[in-house]
């Protein structure tokens, strides 16, 4: 991964060149001389200088954001991550794969990390801005394996297979929640990928899996058709998410939300989105392959969400 920051300032220029030969006493004296003289100009500068109250060092705001591009980027590993609940029952995926196919140039197109101001009497929002790939160079292939330990049964349940997804334009937001603990995000979304597949005998076997092909997920027009723009599910002012714990009689809870449009930072409605899927199909060994054809939702709104997972 390599990164940089953005835009770029004026690099300083090579340190001057030293001239050959030992350097006596009229070298030394010369440079206590430009020595005095930097301490007198120093002291010009600073009899000229006055205190910057608070009110003015909490308005300066930096321009420099930070630009990086996953070139080359491949992780693999036998890592593991388990989720375990009260009673001892627990879910893990492991072995994670990743990979990302290259633009034709580096930087051409980067993920952009900035801190920007928020709405009216809200706090700062960090914003990571997907590249906007519009020549779909930059595609993704995924895989793990996952299994569930519950009721006496441990069970492994094969691989998650992921092919071909490409994010064009969208990203996250992540602020301070406005009246509550946690964290504030957004989503935006436009994103295709090629295959998704559930294979119960492992990443490698095709012969048997459940495979959602041709899926696009993106904001609509009018008629439902998905556009090229992304589909904002959240919105850390107009339609906040929020990440935190909450308490409740049987002790503290994992919660996931999206609140309700906030007409007072946007226009008071939920953003449209759309779900394309080009074709569905089952494969077994031995059987014909179970074609159930294309799904489409033209026009999908999220008006309020509350997930708070049990104990």
């Amino acid at each position: 991964m390599a990164a940089r920051s953005r835009p770029g300032r004026a690099a300083a220029g090579p340190a001057p060149a030293r001239a050959a030969g030992r350097i006596g006493k009229p070298a030394l004296a010369l440079g206590l001389s430009q020595c005095l003289s930097l301490c007198l100009s120093l002291g010009v500068c600073a009899q000229a200088m006055e205190p910057l109250p608070d009110a003015a060092l909490s308005a300066v705001r930096g321009r420099d954001g930070v630009s990086f591009d996953l070139s080359g980027f491949a992780m693999s590993g036998d890592v593991r991550m388990r989720y375990t609940t009260a009673n001892g029952a627990s879910i893990y995926k492991e072995k994670l794969s990743a990979s990302r196919s290259d633009s034709s140039s580096a930087f051409a197109d980067p993920y952009k990390l900035d801190i920007v101001s928020g709405a009216a009497g809200l706090a700062d929002v960090i914003q990571l801005a997907f590249p906007v790939n519009a020549l779909g160079e930059q595609k993704w292939q995924l895989a793990y394996d996952w299994g569930v330990n519950a009721d006496g049964m441990a069970l492994n349940n094969g691989s998650v297979a992921i092919r071909d997804l490409a994010w064009y334009g969208g990203g996250l937001q992540f602020s301070t929640p406005q009246g509550y603990d946690g964290i504030a995000f957004g989503v935006g979304l436009r994103m295709d990928i090629g295959q998704l597949a559930f294979r119960p005998n492992g990443r490698a076997d095709t012969g048997e899996q459940m495979a959602l092909s041709g899926i696009r997920i993106g904001a609509v027009d009018a008629d439902g058709n998905i556009t090229s723009r992304p589909w904002q599910l959240a919105d850390v002012a107009a339609q906040p998410g929020v990440l935190n714990a909450l308490n409740d009689d049987s002790g503290p809870r994992l919660h996931i939300g999206i609140g309700w449009p906030d007409a007072r930072n946007g226009s008071g409605m939920a953003p449209a989105g759309g779900l394309q899927i080009d074709n569905i199909a089952f494969t077994s060994p031995g059987k014909p392959v179970v074609d159930l054809g294309s799904s489409r939702i033209g026009a999908i709104e999220i008006q309020y969400l509350d997930i708070k997972f049990r104990r």
